[in-house]
């Protein structure tokens, strides 16, 4: 039978299987295992040069240690009769070096500090992992604004025809929204580089420890300083969360567009069969399952985000059991976003646009009225509202021919139009969808060569991002390798 061997003296009793279940927080610690290794290693590693343990049995301590990180840890540390994986660890070291040695680990810091640090270490991880995943979905966009900067494309706002743009101006507005959920997570990552080891229960140690040494060693930027507010404060989850609430947002709305612009109502676009399903009675069905779950996890994190304030919002200062609650929203979040975000590149990549259909649709619902209405300021002198108003009521006549323009314009009190000058060719060119496209050339607008611009920069600063998150994750792929380095300097 499992002990746990934290609360043999203190406590007694065995505990149901029902208490044992509900108090382990063992299905999520299983994503911090290998950053509580690390934890211990480094603390050992601290411990030995501040002169705290003797060398003996550290080496024994950091063999098994560094024997667990290569080969990976027991089946029987994630036993839920241990609440939490630092039990769990700590039994394992037990059964392989004796209490006298393993109990020495402990000495001058709390499992508080000892897991708020796994979670930064593990969530700084996630946070690389999601913006590398980002970058490949912005570039699968770039991939086809290349494709498309001339291709026409009907845009819409509350569903409706609104006016032309460009499918490449499309393309980039979710680039757009992309590189700043990019750049919250970088910020994120910066408040979250912060190393909470050291601070103990939440009142430091009366050990002389050195903190700046393990932060050195476990690739922290900074230290998370008060010691009370580093063991109790979960804002670099919560911001992590928040993060990801608006990024899948964003990806929903991708997503959305997808779902409806697939549908044989619109049919501009056609997604790779392998990101579809079809039906297990409707054998014509192909239908974006996977878009469709995708938008549909948007609700998940965001639903997580809001659980993870609720548990957080009511606690009193400092540390409480209730956190553990938090961090499975935490780590399912950073996998749903993980996930969707890797199927949502190649998705991207794989699509093909009926550019006949787009630009047949670009000549429906009047699309094109407001290039008209600005066609009649800018050659015959008249106020925008009025010529609004002039082409306002012409659509609602039922056309935009000469005739129905000249009776809206004296309906309107400005006379003929025609008697002005205004004819047929200069409607027709100025209800022709890539004259208007064209006259957009204004920074962030449609026009092709505007695109093909916004693209080039676009592409400049990912590259740049790029630069930016491989140092991150060469710092964290050498945390590891730096405390065996240490750990051959300190001859343990």
């Amino acid at each position: 039978m499992q002990t746990d061997p934290i609360r043999t003296a203190r406590l007694s009793g065995t505990r149901s299987g029902n208490v044992e279940a509900f108090l382990s927080s063992m299905v999520a610690d299983t994503e911090i295992a290998t950053a509580d290794l690390l934890v211990d290693m480094a603390h050992l590693l601290m411990l030995v040069k501040v002169g705290l343990i003797p060398s003996e049995p550290a080496k024994q301590l950091m063999e098994v240690l560094v024997h667990f990180h290569n080969t990976g840890l027991p089946e029987s540390v994630f036993n839920p009769a241990y609440e939490d994986i630092h039990a769990g660890i700590e039994a394992a070291l037990t059964k392989e070096t004796g209490p006298q040695i393993a109990g020495r680990l402990h000495m001058g810091r709390s499992r508080n500090d000892e897991v708020a640090t796994c979670i930064h270490i593990r969530l700084k991880e996630k946070i690389i992992l999601i913006l590398s995943e980002l970058l490949a979905v912005r570039k699968a966009l770039l991939y086809q604004v290349r494709l498309s900067c001339e291709v026409i494309l009907p845009g819409f706002t509350h569903l409706q025809y609104a006016q032309p743009t460009t499918l490449g101006h499309y393309l980039l507005a979710y680039e757009e929204a992309l590189t700043r959920d990019y750049a919250r997570f970088s910020d994120a990552y910066k408040r979250t580089d912060r190393s909470p080891l050291g601070s103990s229960a939440f009142a430091s140690t009366g050990f002389k420890i050195d903190r700046e040494y393990t932060r050195e060693l476990l690739g922290f930027e900074a230290l998370a300083l008060n010691t009370m507010d580093a063991v109790a404060a979960r804002d670099s989850p919560l911001e992590v969360l928040g993060a990801a609430s608006v990024l899948m947002t964003t990806v929903s709305r991708l997503c959305e567009d997808f779902v409806i612009w697939s549908s044989g109502f619109a049919g501009f676009i056609e997604i790779d069969d392998l990101y579809c399903s079809t039906s297990s009675v409707m054998p014509q069905k192909k239908n974006p399952d996977t878009a469709e779950i995708m938008r549909s996890k948007s609700g998940s994190v965001s639903g997580a985000l809001f659980s993870a304030l609720t548990i957080v919002k009511g606690l009193p200062m400092s540390y409480n059991r209730d956190l553990q609650e938090l961090t499975p929203h935490l780590w399912r979040s950073m996998n749903d976003v993980i996930l969707s975000l890797k199927i949502l590149a190649p998705l991207i990549e794989s699509i093909k646009w009926n550019t006949e259909k787009m630009a047949e649709e670009c000549k429906k619902g009047y699309s094109t009225a407001t290039e008209l209405a600005d066609t009649l300021v800018r050659s015959y002198d008249l106020p925008f509202r009025t010529a609004h108003h002039i082409v306002g009521r012409a659509v609602k006549m039922g056309d935009l021919h000469l005739s129905t323009l000249d009776t809206a314009s004296k309906e309107e009190g400005t006379g003929s139009l025609s008697g002005r000058g205004l004819n047929e060719s200069i409607i027709e060119n100025s209800l022709d969808p890539i004259t208007g496209i064209e006259r957009r050339i204004h920074p962030g607008a449609p026009a092709p060569a505007e695109v093909k611009r916004a693209e080039s920069y676009a592409s400049s600063r990912i590259v740049t991002d790029e630069i930016e998150n491989k140092k991150r994750r060469e710092k964290m792929d050498g945390i590891f390798p730096g405390i065996l380095k240490e750990k051959e300097r300190l001859s343990i």
